[in-house]
């Protein structure tokens, strides 16, 4: 009799440790699958964030590529008709011609102007050659303005092979950095350093007023910076803010993948 009751609480015992072992595992496949779940959504939150990023970026990029045509097509020609207008009333006299001719020179420096500025907006012009060349290039031209000072550096003698996608970001997130470098930051000096091995890095600094980063989060103002941080994100790229009041400010953009 004591060894059936024995045996019957033993029984018992394993019976209630199987019970409790099926929930433990029930439980733990429950946890994984919400865990899962959850993983999967905030991936597809992710994905739809950078769908919609990537949009808006394809529409500002036809949008500058319109303005580039128009530039080039519409002011470009007319530019090159009222120079030809000049060469023709230059003709008419040495007078005419002695006159007209600081005319015909500032005609032709807009015109030169305005066709390094189509190029600069457009993408394809962009594509078709090395990115530091066209980012020497553009430091060339704002060097023109005697109001401030930019320096570029880059100590790599084979540039790395970037895809059409970075080259892209790349270029209009150094723009931006270098447009609020003179709209807002008043900077009198701008340096701006590349290195494309072992990975890309470009780190843009001035001597303007700077900021205090932390405490314009989450404001209006900090509408441009958010939106390089986007831009960057899309090609795996991150962007870090270095900046004080009357300090100036580095912007830093590197390569998250790893050499």
């Amino acid at each position: 009799m004591n060894t059936n009751l024995a045996f019957g609480i033993i029984t018992a015992i394993l019976f209630a440790s199987l019970v409790v072992l099926f929930c433990v595992l029930l439980g733990k496949l429950y946890i994984n699958k919400i865990k899962n779940y959850t993983k999967v959504i905030y991936q597809k939150d992710i994905d739809f964030q950078k769908a919609l990023t990537s949009t808006i970026i394809e529409t500002q990029e036809q949008v500058l590529h319109n303005i580039s045509q128009d530039l080039h097509d519409d002011a470009g020609q007319q530019l090159t008709y009222i120079n030809f207008q000049i060469e023709n009333l230059k003709l008419d006299s040495a007078v005419a011609k002695e006159t007209l001719e600081p005319l015909t020179q500032s005609v032709s420096n807009l015109s030169k102007s305005i066709r390094s500025i189509s190029h600069s907006l457009n993408n394809q012009f962009l594509t078709k050659q090395s990115l530091l060349k066209v980012i020497q290039t553009e430091v060339e031209r704002l060097q023109k303005n005697p109001s401030i000072t930019l320096k570029f550096t880059s100590q790599d003698t084979a540039e790395k092979n970037l895809t059409t996608n970075e080259k892209i970001v790349i270029y209009r997130i150094f723009q931006e950095v270098i447009n609020n470098a003179f709209k807002h930051a008043k900077a009198t000096v701008i340096e701006i350093g590349i290195q494309t091995t072992p990975v890309f890095e470009m780190s843009i600094r001035d001597n303007g007023k700077g900021f205090d980063y932390e405490a314009i989060q989450d404001t209006t103002a900090t509408l441009g910076l958010r939106n390089i941080v986007e831009r960057a994100a899309i090609i795996q790229y991150s962007i870090k803010v270095i900046s004080a009041p009357q300090k100036g400010t580095t912007i830093l953009l590197s390569e998250n993948k790893q050499p």
